[in-house]
Order: structure tokens, then sequence, then C-alpha cells
């Protein structure tokens, strides 16, 4: 399979955690937002969105969006499994997910970014505070779901990885980048921290990547 990817997506963050826990092989192609790859013809045939991460299975079949990608290598690997077995604990963990990846995220990514700053000309100031205010809200929003719920444990669902916590080191990395103290959201930083003391998560994380800066990579350790 070829992923193409790139350090500082959190979508493609979350399909390296995926990938990783599951011990599947890929073919890693770097598309450098920055300069724009992903606008290019080569990657616009691959993925028409311009988005990533892409995943290109071994009979060329394309997969994008993240949490799709993510919903294949859950059915097609199987172990460990990335929702519980119940139909309400898949519910609960989809619904945390996508609180991240459906309302959250996508007012921080780079196109939204671009959009900001050359159609409607905001300032830095702007901006950052657009970024801190959609950040902060998710954040509260989960720690109101995982705080003294009944299934939260060492993890967003039980004592093992899932889904959700894919998504959430994601967006707590996003609230990290921008300096935001997790102080008032312990189960957010604590579930955080439990799941980045993984190596699956630990060799997924954007500062780890081949195609990481050297200056970034420098700053991180």
């Amino acid at each position: 399979m070829q992923f193409f990817s790139f350090w500082r997506s959190l979508a493609s963050f979350r399909v390296r955690i995926a990938l990783n826990l599951k011990g599947v092989p890929a073919d890693v192609v770097f598309v450098d937002l920055d300069a724009d790859a992903h606008r290019a013809d080569a990657y616009r045939k691959i993925n028409p969105q311009m988005a990533l991460p892409a995943l290109v299975t071994d009979d060329g079949t394309v997969l994008f969006q993240s949490l799709a990608i993510i919903d294949y290598l859950d059915e097609t690997y199987p172990d460990p499994p990335l929702l519980p077995s119940d139909a309400l604990g898949r519910a609960r963990v989809r619904g945390l997910a996508l609180m991240v990846a459906c309302e959250g995220h996508p007012l921080l990514t780079p196109r939204v970014r671009r959009y900001l700053d050359r159609e409607l000309d905001l300032r830095d100031s702007q901006q950052n505070a657009w970024r801190r205010h959609w950040t902060v809200e998710t954040l509260a929003a989960l720690e109101g779901h995982l705080a003294g719920h009944k299934a939260t444990g060492q993890f967003c669902h039980g004592d093992t990885p899932s889904l959700a916590d894919i998504c959430l080191v994601g967006h707590v990395t996003a609230a990290i980048n921008q300096q935001i103290s997790l102080s008032p959201w312990p189960t957010v930083k604590r579930i955080h921290e439990t799941a980045m003391a993984l190596p699956a998560f630990a060799k997924a994380h954007p500062s780890a990547q081949p195609d990481t800066p050297e200056a970034v990579r420098a700053k991180a350790t």
C-alpha cells in the first residue's frame, strides 16, 4: 500500500497511529503542504479534494478521509480492534472521534487558515484567536464527555486505545502547538499522556516523521 502523508497533517497523524497499532506496512509518499504539493496535478489525480491523507491499496483503490481509511484498516486488519464490541460503546467512541475530526479539526486546517488570510485579510492575532477558540471549545467538550463517565478508563473508552484516542491526541497536539495549557481539562491531559506513552502513538507524532524539519525535531526533543 501507498500512504500519502505530511508530517504536520493531523489527519495523517491519525492514520499513522492506526497503521502502527495494526502493524500494517505501507510505503509513505510525502506530500509537502507548505509547498502546495497537494495542489499539483500528480496528487490531484489521486485525491481531487487535494487533502491529506490518502491510502492506495494493493489493487490500486484510492481511499481518502482519515476516518474512512481507519475504518477500512479496522475491518481488514481486525487485531487489535479500534472500536468496542458493543453497539453502545461503538457509538460513544465514534461520537468522541467525530467531535474532533468533524467539528474541531476542520476549522484549523490549512485551507481554512488560507481563506482567513487571503480572502478575509484577518490579522495574525485574529487568526490566532480563531484557532484558539475552536481548539479550546473542543477540549472542553471532550472533557465534559470523558470526566466521570463510567466507560472512561485509562483511555477514552475502557483500558485499550480506540479511534477516540487516535483523534484526541491529534487535537491535544494542536493545543500544545498553540501553547494552550491543558490544566483545565485533566482527563483529556491524562488520556493524552497515557496514549502518547505507547510506541504506536509516539512514533506517529508529527515531530518524529522522516519529513519533519530538523528545527521542529530538535525543538521537540
